[in-house]
């Protein structure tokens, strides 16, 4: 990556070109872990970009609500929605009922974010709030970050759950037939886990089991509706303690405009082929594709889609239902709001992502002021020009006809 930045970017400017790292979920995650494990690779990676010949600016653990702040900065800056208008055009738009910024929706292997602007936005959760001034207009925004509810995260924590409710069978069998057959994999799948390492992690160790055996094997059946089931069991929808939630009991304000989703979302519904139609599909059309993707058998699957890794191809079915299960169940979107979702992977040729709001706010290239406006466009000042230009052309004309009158004219006024 510091190679083609080098190469794209001229090498006068290398000194004064800023370099941030920023580091989300998965070093979340490593340093709850094991904290010294997370600054040393902080370190090392610090010293390899100080390495570089360009202005390196730091490393750092950004947080989730900053990971969820900067995809909302991103989409936004990129379809245009921070730009002030002036005059008419103004008014028409301040007169508008339709949302002025789109909401986003992140989606990592660690973590999941949901960011919009909210006219419902109660005092009831202020931790779930973020207040921006951008070219001086003020957002009121909602955001939360769920921590281990990032697609690999959540995988490891559904198939604890579903060993935890079957443990007391595994007693009772030998080492060998250790295997927990999986709905969420394809009809002749297979996969190893080593135990030990399993319970590690901090979204999976609350749920540690002693069992009599190392590795545990998982067996695919391929049931989109058994592992929708499954699934939803990660969402915690019977304690709220404030007006609506979405679940594990978080604030939740009612959803408002549109949303971009990004990251995996897009990633995992873009393979399916849910991406490609001018406008969002219903959401039956994709929950029928993906139903019909967990049916197919591993074998016919591998062979179709040779090109991809096996460790993603096979993660695929579980990835398009636990979407469905966080947007639907989690959420709450349904069949009346679901085209409200727009899956994105570029706006023009830009990502959509966090990164790109990490470095606008890093580099303060969005102000809290609208910059100061001259009082006509250039357009106007061109036509004010050519007008004035014409009026004092009409002027000169006029007063040499007044005082160069011809002779026969001044005659007949005597």
């Amino acid at each position: 990556c510091l190679q083609q930045a080098k190469e794209v970017i001229p090498s006068a400017q290398h000194k004064e070109t800023p370099v941030y790292l920023g580091a989300t979920a998965g070093m979340r995650l490593l340093r709850l872990q094991n904290e010294s494990a997370a600054d040393k690779v902080l370190s090392s990676v610090g010293n390899t970009l100080r390495s570089a010949p360009f202005n390196f600016q730091g490393a750092r653990i950004i947080t989730g609500q900053e990971e969820g702040a900067y995809g909302w900065i991103t989409i936004n800056y990129l379809l245009g929605n921070f730009k002030q208008v002036s005059g008419w055009k103004k008014l028409l738009r301040s007169l508008e009922s339709l949302s002025e910024t789109s909401g986003a929706l992140d989606l990592g292997g660690a973590s999941t974010q949901i960011t919009f602007v909210s006219k419902d936005l109660s005092s009831e959760s202020p931790e779930n709030q973020l207040y921006f001034r951008l070219y001086g207009k003020d957002y009121q925004v909602y955001t939360h970050s769920f921590l281990c509810y990032g697609k690999d995260q959540a995988l490891q924590q559904k198939l604890a759950r579903d060993l935890q409710a079957t443990w007391i069978d595994f007693y009772l069998q030998t080492l060998e037939n250790s295997s927990l057959p999986d709905p969420c994999f394809h009809k002749g799948y297979e996969r190893t886990i080593n135990i030990s390492d399993f319970f590690k992690n901090p979204c999976t160790s609350d749920k540690k089991k002693q069992l009599p055996f190392s590795q545990l094997y998982i067996k695919g059946e391929g049931d989109y509706q058994k592992c929708r089931e499954n699934i939803q069991k990660l969402f915690n929808k019977s304690d709220c303690p404030y007006s609506s939630c979405s679940f594990n009991g978080i604030y939740l304000p009612p959803l408002q405009g549109d949303f971009g989703a990004f990251s995996a979302f897009y990633f995992v519904m873009n393979f399916l082929n849910l991406t490609s139609e001018p406008k969002p599909l219903a959401l039956n059309k994709v929950t029928s594709t993906i139903e019909s993707f967990c049916a197919r058998p591993w074998q016919e699957v591998k062979t179709a889609y040779h090109h991809i890794k096996e460790k993603y191809l096979s993660e695929y079915c579980f990835s398009g239902a636990y979407i469905l299960s966080l947007l639907e169940n989690g959420y709450e979107f349904t069949e009346n709001n679901w085209q409200m979702i727009h899956f994105l992977g570029k706006i023009d040729s830009s990502d959509a992502g966090w990164t790109l709001g990490y470095m606008l706010n890093l580099t303060n290239m969005i102000p809290a002021e609208e910059p100061a406006r001259p009082p006509l466009s250039h357009g106007s000042y061109v036509g004010l020009m050519v007008l004035s230009s014409l009026v004092l052309v009409s002027v000169l004309l006029f007063a040499w006809l007044l005082f160069h009158k011809p002779k026969c004219l001044q005659k007949g006024i005597v």
